[in-house]
């Protein structure tokens, strides 16, 4: 593995957000996404860890204080596909080239706040320049409440290339290396790389030099990639993700099935920007609104996420949370939209995608993505039967991380 980032040598005398590690026992409906819903069920939560799950029959008396939430409790939500640094209101690229590195802080402290009233619970932070490597630091050290964190640090790209005024442009073969050590000198958990536009990106010697430097140092490497050619081309050099996904043949579907690699989708700008009561008050045109309308409601757009969630392609959650109309605490439409044009197959697979599926895309299910005994106790209380009205999920009312109370 790779050296640590600097800030992991510092000595943290005390945190200045240390909430409690509660011992409750939480009554409600149970959600624990690794088996049958308890519809009268309990979770008991110690020393930050579930220790108990099961019907309400089943509770033993304890020392523990007993809360009946009167909802449904489930595992905490993963936002795969996320940006904390931007704020969904403002232009993407001014605010990404003029807001002072303060503001972007304060940002990224602000949609962390709205994550966790979302129960959002962890976040896949895809870059904006470095300053998401800093964010996770401000997490750890207890400077300020988050949620749990993957970064990238800065996206790679090559000069001049996809959005490259909010990321590490690069040229050649060992100019890739050295942006890729650069994210793992700042403490990035997985690297990512934008490998299209209208155009194919990176030469043949850098896209290998890029992933293969990720590898080295033992981290995941994802790919912005929206259609076939792009999909295939990273899938067939190693990527181990890929983001946003589109247009896919029989063959790419294949490839991404050999490879083990999934897709997180990310829906919500085009269902958010379609709407016109929404749209409007973040400033999107009418000409913008009327495009987006038409994408929606073509089915063919989605026709490849489709083949290749039938064929088995894992399908993860993400928003793209930060851009124009999607602010960190969108939640239930994109699950919707998932429903709707058939990545998901029901309301139950949708939540795997943003649960399980998700913990287990960053390595983490091992710890947290379910609610069963020893995993971490990162949960929610939803007001309402998220299973059967994913637009419950809008109505969260408590969040808890590692067994503290974050929200509620």
């Amino acid at each position: 593995m790779p050296e640590p980032a600097a800030w992991r040598y510092q000595k943290i005398t005390k945190p200045m957000f240390d909430p409690p590690a509660e011992h409750v026992v939480l009554t409600g409906r149970v959600l624990t996404m690794a088996g049958d819903v308890i519809e009268d069920g309990f979770v008991e939560v110690r020393d930050g860890k579930v220790v108990a799950v099961g019907t309400r029959a089943d509770m033993v008396a304890g020392s523990a204080a007993v809360e009946d939430t009167g909802g449904t409790l489930m595992p905490g939500l993963i936002n795969s596909h996320a940006h904390l640094n931007w704020d969904g209101i403002h232009d993407l690229a001014r605010q990404s080239m003029d807001d002072p590195k303060p503001i972007s802080a304060f940002k990224a402290a602000g949609n962390m706040l709205k994550c966790l009233r979302a129960g959002v619970t962890m976040v896949r932070d895809l870059g904006f320049h470095e300053m998401n490597l800093f964010t996770k630091q401000a997490v750890e050290q207890g400077i300020v409440p988050g949620p749990r964190l993957k970064v990238t640090g800065a996206a790679i790209i090559q000069t001049g290339g996809h959005t490259y005024w909010v990321c590490r442009e690069a040229s050649g073969a060992d100019e890739m290396r050295r942006a890729v050590r650069e994210q793992v000198k700042g403490g990035a958990d997985l690297i990512k790389i934008m490998a299209c536009h209208d155009t194919l990106e990176f030469t043949d010697e850098e896209l290998h030099a890029v992933i293969d430097e990720a590898h080295r140092n033992g981290l995941p490497i994802t790919a912005h990639a929206t259609y076939d050619a792009c999909i295939e081309r990273v899938a067939r050099f190693g990527v181990d993700c890929i983001e946003h996904g589109g247009s896919m043949s029989d063959a790419t579907v294949a490839l991404l099935l050999e490879k083990k690699i999934p897709i997180v989708t990310t829906f919500a700008p085009l269902v958010q920007q379609s709407q016109p009561d929404i749209a409007r008050r973040f400033g999107i045109p009418q000409w913008k609104i009327v495009e987006r309308q038409k994408a929606v409601a073509d089915p063919t757009r989605y026709a490849g996420l489709v083949k290749a969630a039938k064929a088995g392609v894992p399908i993860v959650f993400g928003t793209d949370a930060g851009s124009p109309a999607v602010e960190h605490d969108v939640i239930a439409p994109e699950l919707a939209h998932m429903v709707k044009v058939g990545v998901c197959v029901d309301n139950m697979d949708a939540l795997a995608s943003i649960t399980i599926r998700a913990a287990r895309l960053s390595k983490m299910d091992h710890l947290i993505g379910t609610l069963e005994v020893g995993k971490a106790a990162d949960l929610i209380v939803v007001d309402g039967k998220p299973d059967q009205d994913l637009f419950a999920l809008e109505r969260v009312k408590t969040t808890f991380v590692g067994g503290r109370r974050m929200h509620g």
